[in-house]
């Protein structure tokens, strides 16, 4: 029984499926496969039900696999404690990263910490709030970059930046005539807004008072910033954008762009990890970089800024 073993098992558990797994473990399925049927053997019992879809372990698998992240979890411990002793940026690291900031941040820093940081294996992944806080607790994630929202408490959470919100404005929206947009301009039939549990769109709906909100016609489940950024261009209502979206726009498409009235609305970014968290050497080395990458006004919260 090896490490790379139970890592395995733990994979396929996560994402109930062989192919997903080995892609995640950066090894082709038949390599996974193989290795957890050695497994198998060498413990006298089948782990998964290969016969469901999707794949479910066993009885006595689940009790293997309660085993196993137990013991992947100390044998990650160990290894943390090591790299940290010795301030090395090797192992792996794996970062959560809200949907809401990902396209705008990740091309801002990823690139070249894949580059300078060639030892260490960088993995990603899109999460929402609760799901990433979930991830850290339970050890899938070292770190999420969100916004910081009330019941983060048990986490240590640095500041990496504020971010204003703007609004992008259809030509066809009254709005599209205002120079500033304020709070009660705004009422939920124009609206596209995110799926509730976004803090994207909890927080705007908070600040700008949107009981409409709730209400609204404009209703598109599982929608992204981009999709609603699409709608708006063809001539349709009115939706958000952050901040760091903006350089990446056409000049025709920063026309629709209507800033807010003071106070501002602003999402203050955060790194987020388990107060146990070990390897601070990299988590400062991470926190430069990322800071580095966006513009320097916005490291601080401005006054006409309100954060929410």
């Amino acid at each position: 029984m090896t490490l790379q073993q139970l890592e395995y098992v733990m994979a396929v558990y996560r994402f109930k499926h062989f192919a997903k797994a080995a892609d995640y473990c950066n090894v082709t399925q038949p390599t996974l496969s193989s290795m957890i049927q050695r497994l198998e053997e060498e413990l006298g019992m089948k782990l998964f039900d290969r016969k469901r879809q999707p794949i479910q372990p066993t009885k006595a698998g689940m009790k293997v696999i309660e085993q196993a992240w137990n013991i992947l979890r100390r044998a990650k411990r160990l290894k943390e404690t090591v790299e940290e002793e010795k301030h090395s940026l090797t192992g792996t690291i794996t970062i959560g990263i809200l949907p809401t900031i990902a396209p705008y941040l990740i091309p801002r820093f990823l690139p070249q910490l894949m580059t300078d940081w060639h030892d260490m294996d960088i993995r990603v992944m899109e999460l929402k709030t609760e799901d990433m806080k979930r991830a850290i607790r339970h050890g899938d994630i070292d770190a999420g970059i969100l916004a910081r929202i009330d019941g983060l408490e048990e986490m240590s959470c640095e500041t990496l930046f504020y971010e204003q919100y703007y609004g992008y404005v259809s030509q066809n929206c009254p709005l599209y005539q205002k120079e500033h947009i304020k709070s009660t301009d705004l009422n939920g039939q124009q609206l596209w807004l995110l799926d509730e549990g976004h803090c994207f769109r909890d927080q705007l709906v908070k600040f700008c008072e949107l009981k409409a909100a709730a209400r609204s016609k404009r209703t598109y489940h599982l929608g992204s910033i981009e999709t609603f950024m699409r709608i708006v261009e063809h001539g349709s209502g009115i939706t958000f954008i952050p901040q760091l979206a903006i350089p990446q726009l056409s000049n025709e498409q920063k026309t629709l762009i209507r800033p807010f009235a003071i106070p501002i609305p602003t999402r203050e970014i955060v790194l987020m990890t388990s107060p146990h968290f070990i390897r601070i050497t990299l988590l400062q080395q991470l926190l430069d970089r990322i800071r580095a990458s966006v513009p320097s006004e916005m490291l601080k919260l401005q006054h006409m800024q309100q954060s929410i």
